[in-house]
């Protein structure tokens, strides 16, 4: 296996939200669904893309904000319905970033470890890879609910990699803070892809490197 000086390791840990998928459209339209419930105006779709990343708790309390603020709404008491709507409709508009699925499949032939870790509950991060016809591409995926902890928390990052076969060093490849900043404090290089939700530049999120491609990954390892 040939391996880039720049990250000599064997477990490679990805971020799923915009990251390797682009959920957006289908976390949008869940959004909608608990804004109409409500009562509120409808978002636009590139306004929940900079929403999203925290958990649906956060993504419901930000379009609350967004469309006249949470009053005396209960954010527990919204989550389900939430979620009920998302699960239903979780792959209908989401689809892979362009060369994921090649580079998920190119790293797992050159005998890489490669996870998922992600703040979607585990339950739901399974089932959009189910339906996304891409369960083989993953040796470990672990969720904002598999530990009593989640990103920016190390111990996610730290936890996942841990569940992959080897002894071998990781990788954190990610779009927005909760991605790079766990995998600075678990003292493990990162990557930062700037075509994500994050808010901020991917070139100033302080990962090793920032790239504009998931094909650029392939040159960094293999």
């Amino acid at each position: 296996m040939k391996i880039s000086p720049r990250f000599n390791v064997q477990k490679i840990l990805f971020d799923l939200d915009g990251t390797l998928v682009d959920s957006a459209p289908d976390l949008h339209a869940a959004t909608n669904h608990v804004m109409h419930h409500v009562g509120r105006p409808l978002l636009k779709l590139e306004e929940v893309r900079h929403m999203v990343g925290q958990g649906a708790k956060k993504l419901i309390e930000l379009g609350l904000t967004a469309t006249g603020g949470i009053e005396d709404h209960d954010i527990d008491d919204l989550l389900p319905v939430f979620l009920d709507y998302y699960r239903a409709n979780i792959a209908n508009g989401t689809y892979f970033y362009d060369g994921a699925p090649e580079l998920l499949k190119t790293l797992k032939s050159n005998g890489f470890g490669v996870a998922i870790c992600t703040n979607k509950p585990i339950n739901l991060a399974k089932l959009l890879i189910k339906e996304l016809g891409a369960d083989s591409l993953f040796d470990v995926i672990t969720g904002g609910d598999s530990f009593d902890f989640r990103k920016p928390d190390p111990r996610h990052v730290i936890e996942t990699a841990n569940m992959l076969d080897g002894n071998g060093k990781s990788l954190m490849i990610g779009d927005t803070f909760n991605d790079i900043d766990a995998a600075k404090a678990a003292n493990i290089p990162s990557i930062a892809v700037s075509f994500g939700y994050s808010s901020t530049p991917a070139n100033e999120l302080g990962a090793d490197i920032a790239v504009d491609h998931l094909k650029d990954i392939t040159e960094l390892l293999i």
